[in-house]
């Protein structure tokens, strides 16, 4: 990993660890937007500043193929049961998640990292998706109310921001023809290329910004739980000037572009447009939407 930094990561940054304790497990919840990295460049720098790294949850699409499952475990996975089989043997496949994110945070005193929806947010919309935390607390459904059991997970909310994301043409094409009402249909070796281009592309500099704990209030119910999650995973979002540079390219100039200078979202405008050019045209507003939309998301915290 250290070399994967060296080599395709300009500055790596990651902000709020002062707010958490060594000797705590924590229940990670972040933004998604790299398959494998999300998670491992946390990892890296938790193990380098002293924390324990944590166990991480994925999702059994991503097991279908043997180097994946290999991959994966050998990075202290589990696997939440998502899709496949019968009602009973999902529903089955997320109890023994659930009860194995209560059994690492309360008895082994390990941490759990886990995306806030299924999937990468391939649009630049960060959201938690509700169904998630209520799989959290299936185990303690019947014992514990939601927002008493999240208190005691102590949940951190986690924002992973890329200035360049070595996989955006891919999601741009993804997005586009499952849009366009075209069946998308992927390449057997697509989410192989995902990962290794993720790991080796270039993607500028990468920030991660860590919230202290959160306390909710005893009527909190998993919406607003997941609205809460949601607005600290967006407030801590590092814009990069591509995100100014895309919301320029779709005409959308906001005065205020954060602490970049016009020369530094020009040439960033110069990259982005670069990566256009092998792209249809309903693909490229695609590409362009997922860097401008944390910058919208943002705007409305405001």
């Amino acid at each position: 990993m250290e070399k994967v930094v060296q080599e395709s990561i300009s500055t790596f940054s990651v902000n709020g660890l002062n707010k958490l304790n060594q000797q705590d497990s924590y229940l990670y919840i972040s933004n998604h937007r790299d398959i494998s990295l999300d998670a491992a460049l946390l990892a890296l720098n938790l193990y380098q500043s002293g924390f324990k790294t944590f166990n991480i949850a994925v999702g059994n699409n991503l097991m279908e193929e043997t180097w994946a499952s290999d991959l994966f475990r050998l990075n202290k996975s589990f696997i939440i049961q998502r899709s496949g089989g019968t009602k009973k043997e999902i529903y089955s496949g997320l109890s023994l998640a659930s009860q194995f994110i209560y059994q690492s945070i309360f008895q082994d005193n390990d941490s759990i990292w886990i995306a806030q929806k299924q999937g990468r947010a391939k649009d630049g919309i960060d959201a938690t998706d509700p169904a998630l935390l209520k799989m959290i607390h299936l185990t303690k459904r019947k014992s514990q109310s939601v927002a008493n059991y999240f208190n005691s997970l102590k949940v951190v909310p986690v924002s992973i921001s890329y200035e360049y994301d070595p996989n955006d043409q891919l999601k741009a094409k993804e997005l586009y023809s499952s849009q366009s009402n075209s069946a998308y249909i992927k390449e057997k070796d697509e989410d192989l290329r995902s990962i290794a281009n993720g790991i080796t592309g270039f993607k500028g500099n990468v920030n991660i910004n860590l919230s202290e704990p959160m306390t909710f209030d005893e009527n909190d119910d998993y919406q607003t739980i997941a609205e809460k999650i949601t607005h600290s995973i967006v407030a801590m979002y590092e814009l990069h000037p591509t995100n100014y540079a895309a919301c320029n390219l779709m005409e959308m100039n906001f005065q205020d572009q954060g602490q970049y200078t016009q020369k530094e979202i020009k040439q960033a405008q110069a990259k982005l447009e670069d990566r256009l050019k092998s792209l249809e045209k309903g693909a490229r507003s695609k590409l362009l939407e997922q860097y401008a939309n944390p910058v919208i998301r943002k705007l409305k915290l405001s």
